[in-house]
């Protein structure tokens, strides 16, 4: 018989009992542990909350206080962005054909002739110095409202016209002077129906001009359309046009072709025809 050393079954059996309560000891410990780590696993447990993903910007797209229209959002439809749109094509203005230069230098802006005006005499305004030797003559120029005219640049060449070497001042017979006040010849140019009113009771028929009294009326449908014996020299016959009742105004009168061939007077009514003669413009050619 063996003493109680741990040497005998019954100290086996011992030791066997006290391994189990250990390991019993161990499991309980364990068990709330995973019972706590499930638990937070649960499907009836709270989530922690997710933060909203940012918004997109589309390039192109107003901004505004709803914010920017995501790639998701219609773009039909009402409240959508239009889509940009092709300008319909524009018809360009007709062009008027540019005048030709020795139309310009003569005043017109137009070939238009009107056959009735206002009747309103406008003084174009400024004036210059006679620039030649001998007594001044000084007349103002008018044009009749509404014509298509440069006013300054058809007293321009009325001046011009007047104190050319050839004309009447030549050699220092008189040089002329413009004014835009009171003078004694007043240069008109006017539309056919006014310049029958201010040449009556001259019968000038829409067609001619005249010198009547104070006035030199110069017909614009003349001053347009010339004349046949002159239509490839519209600027002499402009220039003859001025010579020829300005020299009324002077105290000349009508004058005759001198011959076949020759050259006409300036004093001669070349609007009527030439007779032979040679067109001219000037008193001194």
């Amino acid at each position: 018989m063996r003493d109680g050393s741990g040497t005998g079954p019954g100290a086996a059996l011992g030791r066997a009992v006290a391994l189990l309560a250990s390991i019993s000891a161990v499991a309980a410990l364990a068990v709330p542990v995973l019972l706590i780590g499930f638990a937070a696993r649960s499907p009836g447990a709270a989530l922690p909350p997710v933060a909203p993903a940012p918004a997109v910007a589309v390039p192109g797209v107003p901004q505004g206080e709803a914010g920017p229209l995501r790639p998701s959002e219609p773009t039909s439809g009402p409240g959508s962005v239009p889509a940009p749109t092709t300008p319909a094509p524009t018809t360009p203005a007709p062009t008027t054909p540019a005048l030709p230069t020795v139309d310009l230098l003569a005043g017109l802006t137009a070939r238009t002739v009107p056959m009735q005006g206002n009747g309103n005499l406008v003084v174009v305004p400024g004036g210059s110095a006679a620039p030649g030797t001998g007594p001044v003559r000084v007349l103002r120029v008018e044009v009749e409202d509404g014509l298509p005219v440069d006013a300054q640049a058809f007293a321009q060449f009325v001046m011009d016209t007047l104190n050319d070497p050839r004309g009447w001042g030549a050699g220092g017979r008189m040089s002329f002077a413009r004014t835009d006040g009171e003078a004694p010849i007043h240069l008109v140019l006017a539309t056919p129906d006014t310049a029958d009113r201010l040449c009556a009771p001259l019968d000038t028929a829409g067609e001619v001009s005249c010198r009547n009294e104070q006035n030199v009326v110069l017909n614009f449908r003349r001053w347009v359309e010339a004349t046949p014996e002159f239509a490839a020299n519209p600027t002499g016959y402009r220039q003859y046009l001025v010579n020829h009742e300005v020299g009324h105004a002077l105290g000349h009168g009508h004058e005759l072709c001198p011959g076949p061939g020759q050259l006409a007077p300036v004093m001669q009514q070349q609007t009527l025809g030439l007779d032979g003669c040679t067109g001219n413009s000037w008193p001194y050619p």
